[in-house]
């Protein structure tokens, strides 16, 4: 049988293996864990009978950096290779209000979004709640900085994955550990509605950032085979739903693809789906993907399709680009590892 990994634990499950004993131990080992280190022999301040048995029977997990680009903005994306020869991607921006990190929850993704370079490959498998979290903690420390946002936002589906990055939410959150509070966690999914409904009864306090993209199901479901299962009235009522059972506003991520979701005539039906529901929209231009026919909107359709949204009294923002000339999108970076291996 493989053997567990050590920072999938919390500190109350630590205190219950046979190793960690006594129990007041386990805060130390779960201090060491969220600092990085890489076995146990690096806890120097616990006995060394409990390193040894920490290192017999559990993996501490270390990614290996298997490419790190720096950006002339600051943004840092890294590549990172896990135990089994997965890769999965990260990228640490710095912003006015702290040091965010995205990332990956899956290796790969099975979404099948048009425009996204993630799912190019398929869905490798789920991510570990360690493996997540070792992308915070290592980004942070090859950076040198102390990381305060988190945005679920990198290559893989989070609801997909529900169950791991719920404990990984949990994790990332602990005292003791990084300790980021979920109201500086932000979650994006490409509209899993029932799962969506799962999440609003866990009554956390982080962001929902759906992926809508498109007006009206016709449009969705030429780009986004989730919006075959579930149409957008249904998911528009789910997350209706998650804002009040939370009082979390709702953002919707919409990517402004040229001459087909980014008209006027977009704007204005976007606009009277939600109008008065406290929403905000998160305007993206597209990112250039060589196989892809799509591209991305003029600057000019932009602005126009943000005047229309803000005239109908739907708060509208356009997405700062961070790192476009070191393949900061998603899936970017892994996918040229995967098509050169």
């Amino acid at each position: 049988m493989d053997k567990p990994y050590l920072k999938d634990f919390t500190e109350e499950e630590l205190k219950t293996l046979p190793e960690i004993t006594p129990a007041y131990r386990a805060r130390q080992v779960f201090a060491w864990l969220h600092r990085g280190v890489g076995s146990a022999a690096e806890m120097t301040d616990l006995p060394k009978s409990l390193r040894e048995a920490l290192d017999a029977h559990y993996v501490i997990s270390k990614p290996a950096m298997l490419r790190r680009q720096i950006s002339s903005d600051g943004t840092r994306k890294y590549l990172w290779g896990l135990a089994d020869g997965n890769c999965v991607e990260t990228v640490l921006m710095h912003y006015a209000h702290g040091v965010s990190v995205c990332v990956s929850t899956q290796a790969g993704c099975r979404m099948g979004c048009v425009f996204c370079a993630s799912t190019k490959n398929g869905l490798a498998r789920n991510l570990l709640p360690s493996e997540i979290l070792d992308q915070v903690i290592f980004s942070g420390l090859d950076a040198g900085v102390r990381v305060s946002h988190i945005v679920l936002m990198g290559t893989g589906e989070p609801l997909d994955n529900y169950d791991n990055v719920l404990r990984f939410l949990k994790l990332v959150g602990a005292p003791g550990g990084l300790h980021i509070g979920a109201r500086n966690i932000s979650l994006s999914t490409s509209g899993l509605v029932d799962q969506i409904d799962r999440l609003a009864r866990e009554h956390l306090q982080i962001t929902l950032s759906v992926s809508l993209h498109a007006p009206n199901d016709t449009l969705r479901r030429q780009i986004m085979p989730v919006a075959r299962a579930w149409p957008m009235e249904r998911l528009l009522a789910s997350c209706g739903a998650y804002f009040e059972e939370t009082g979390r506003r709702v953002s919707y991520e919409y990517i402004m693809i040229r001459g087909f979701n980014d008209t006027p005539a977009c704007a204005r039906e976007l606009a009277a789906k939600l109008a008065g529901t406290g929403a905000h929209v998160n305007m993206i231009r597209l990112n250039d993907i060589a196989e892809s026919p799509l591209k991305p909107s003029t600057p000019e359709a932009v602005r126009t399709f943000q005047q229309i949204l803000q005239s109908s009294g739907v708060n509208a923002t356009v997405r700062r680009r961070l790192g476009a000339d070191i393949d900061a999108a998603c899936g970017q970076l892994r996918k040229k590892q995967l098509d050169t291996h």
